[in-house]
């Protein structure tokens, strides 16, 4: 059985990760038409490219149809409930950083902090008779986030477009958004909130724990010893 190692299909975040693994020793490459999803690995004998997007990589990896997987921290942390009981987390690779923020608008003058927002959120029911609203993407990390610092006052609003643009088209009073230079969140007049980022986001190497691993040891071994990787215990036939 070959050891199936998913990882993102384009972009930047591919090309990082080709760079990342090669750098030990592990050359990886697509094959055939731009569309195409195929791709070859050279370097250790037994491992499968899978070629897929950032955010299928989670699910794939849950389902154990991929041994490993390459994507970004956050995207496993809000796709997969109680992650760690899901996948092992086996490499932060120091690259694709990115934090997931919460932003106001700039004319929130004295909005600064969870405690102003979580204190305007309240003013913000009683006069205008429902919950501020959050645009975001990541449902689960940003709830987890607001209840453990006690803000509880609000309603989170789906967003799959331009996150951004909510506050402006006046579907959303603030944002929640992954952002690695801040520059989209300033061009659109909003400031970010002065308290540690939801989660701060980088490409992650993980193993996953519902997949078959029987006849992938040399492979596993191999691969592992390449990239410096400790083999998780409880790894079956590894």
């Amino acid at each position: 059985m070959s050891l199936k190692l998913g990882v993102p299909s384009k972009g930047r975040l591919m090309e990082k990760t080709f760079e990342w693994f090669a750098e030990r020793g592990v050359q990886m490459a697509r094959t055939g038409a731009a569309r195409e999803y195929a791709g070859t690995v050279e370097g250790v004998e037994g491992v499968e490219l899978v070629l897929l997007s950032a955010s299928e990589i989670p699910r794939e990896l849950a389902a154990g149809r991929i041994h490993l997987g390459v994507t970004g921290s956050d995207l496993v942390r809000e796709t997969l409930a109680d992650w760690p009981s899901q996948v092992w987390e086996l490499l932060p690779m120091g690259f694709g950083h990115a934090d997931l923020i919460i932003a106001v608008p700039k004319v929130w003058v004295d909005v600064d902090t969870l405690d102003d927002l979580d204190a305007v959120a309240a003013a913000f029911r009683a006069e205008h008779g429902f919950r501020l609203r959050i645009a975001t993407k990541y449902h689960r990390l940003v709830r987890d986030y607001l209840r453990a610092h006690g803000v509880a006052d609000y309603q989170l609003v789906d967003s799959q477009g331009a996150t951004e643009g909510t506050i402006r088209n006046l579907t959303a009073e603030a944002v929640a958004d992954i952002t690695s230079t801040g520059e989209t969140l300033r061009a659109n007049h909003l400031k970010i909130l002065r308290d540690a980022p939801v989660h701060c986001s980088q490409a992650t190497l993980f193993a996953a724990r519902a997949a078959d691993w029987s006849g992938t040891t040399p492979a596993m071994r191999a691969l592992a010893a390449q990239l410096g990787v400790a083999v998780p215990e409880g790894l079956t036939g590894v």
